[in-house]
């Protein structure tokens, strides 16, 4: 696939690296010469220096013959426009945006093929706020990804001492819990990855990663640790965009603080939340933490736009009783560092939004995508369609299927329904499968298998 990303930042960076490896033809367009250049030097791409929305820069980045366009400048407008000149002068068949402007996004009839012909809108900050608010509706959780709408989730875990299934085999799970379908997709245990298959033991420590219906989400992992107790006190460290957003979707079900250094931006905040408390002050400052009872906040959360103060604040809540800590990290060496460390959750703006995106270029049809492990693995949500003449899947059981190694089919939905997959488990036309790769290289081999052949009509 031929594809042109404008803007070399830390989003732009983060796609051109995960789609470089992939085979696809890539053209990244900055103005920023010494960017393109630190991307050259490490990854197989073109580079193009300018300004994205300008159609003769557009042009020599190849937008002639480019299958899709995404726009992820720092500028909402230069990511309009880019599209808008793609789509009247070159015809590119998906133009994807990034626009973090909320008062775009409350018009959704600018996004339309008469106004402004973008395909798929991305909201860095409201991805990042959605995965913020399913870890905090999930205590204990280190990832949360929703797949079929919600209906099935993948849930990241680390098993501790005392959880019933630690220190023994995976096969008792199901003895445990009757009446409760889950898969447990992978292990990692000390960063290397465990095939689950029956007779494999738990450890604490384990990073385990499984899959349920949301319902049963807290039974499956009481399995693998004891249950924290539901959160009631949130403290957020930052009221920018993310912020406010947590605030505005927590308030309402918890006691929630912010904290901001900024006191116009303090008050603007303070008169936007209904029932938060805005403090004006540095979520750094020991005496501060000190006097809003720091030692009974269930979660801190802190997301600024500045790595080093989330990761000091976070790290000062937690010393000071703070139950658990996450901190808004940019650097991917930063979130390497910290996490399980100090801070318990390192939250990577990077990984929350590249599932996005790399959903749209996948092929076959592949609507879900959630990057784990730091790029590692991936968690994807395929359809299957055709039938056994043209389809690779459909009228075939699982064990019939021809998996790449490292890959396994963890669940099934089908209409409302959440199945977990067996080997003699038959696919049909329509199922929407959840497939766990630990290793990511493997994406052309199952896109493969998910491709109609031209007998299908």
């Amino acid at each position: 696939m031929k594809i042109i990303i404008l803007g070399a930042g830390q989003v732009g960076t983060s796609v051109a690296e995960n789609l470089a490896r992939e085979a696809n033809d890539i053209t990244v367009v900055d103005t920023r010469d010494d960017l393109l250049r630190e991307l050259q030097d490490r990854l197989d791409l073109g580079t193009v220096q300018g300004y994205g929305a300008r159609p003769e820069v557009l042009r020599r980045a190849g937008a002639e013959d480019a299958d899709l366009i995404l726009a992820v400048t720092n500028s909402d407008e230069t990511n309009m426009v880019a599209c808008q000149v793609a789509y009247t002068l070159f015809q590119t068949p998906k133009k994807i945006a990034r626009v973090r402007a909320q008062d775009y996004l409350h018009y959704p009839r600018l996004f339309t093929p008469e106004a402004l012909p973008i395909d798929v809108i991305i909201s860095p900050e409201q991805l990042v706020t959605d995965y913020i608010l399913r870890l905090i509706e999930n205590p204990g959780a280190l990832q949360v990804m929703d797949f079929a709408e919600g209906r099935a989730r993948l849930v990241g875990i680390r098993a501790h001492h005392g959880g019933p299934l630690v220190g023994h085999a995976l096969r008792t799970l199901y003895q445990h819990m009757p009446g409760v379908e889950a898969r447990v997709a992978a292990i990692y245990r000390r960063d290397r990855a465990i095939q689950p298959e029956g007779d494999t033991v738990i450890e604490a420590d384990d990073e385990v990663f499984f899959i349920a219906a949301a319902e049963h989400i807290r039974a499956v992992m009481s399995e693998l640790r004891r249950l924290d107790r539901p959160y009631r006190r949130i403290m957020l460290a930052g009221g920018g965009n993310i912020g406010k957003r947590l605030a505005e979707s927590l308030e309402d079900r918890f006691r929630v603080k912010i904290v901001e250094r900024d006191r116009v931006r303090a008050q603007w905040v303070a008169e936007q939340l209904e029932r938060t408390i805005v403090l004006h002050g540095d979520a750094a400052d020991e005496d501060l933490l000190l006097e809003e009872n720091i030692d009974h906040t269930d979660v801190f959360c802190a997301v600024t736009d500045d790595d080093e103060a989330n990761i000091l604040s976070a790290m000062l809540a937690k010393r000071l009783g703070a139950r658990k800590v996450m901190a808004l990290i940019n650097r991917p060496a930063y979130v390497d560092l910290v996490q399980s460390g100090a801070v318990d959750v390192a939250i990577s703006p990077q990984q929350a939004t590249i599932g996005t995106l790399l959903a749209q270029v996948r092929k076959g049809d592949v609507v879900k995508v959630h990057s784990l492990r730091r790029g590692v693995a991936e968690a994807i949500e395929a359809v299957a369609h055709g039938d056994r003449h043209s389809s690779r899947v459909v009228g075939r059981r699982v064990d019939e299927i021809g998996l790449p190694p490292g890959t396994s089919i963890g669940a099934i939905v089908r209409g409302d329904e959440v199945h977990m997959a067996h080997h003699d488990t038959r696919i049909e036309a329509g199922d929407h499968l959840i497939l766990f790769l630990a290793d990511k290289r493997r994406i052309p081999e199952v896109e493969k298998l998910f491709q109609v052949g031209v007998t299908f009509l």
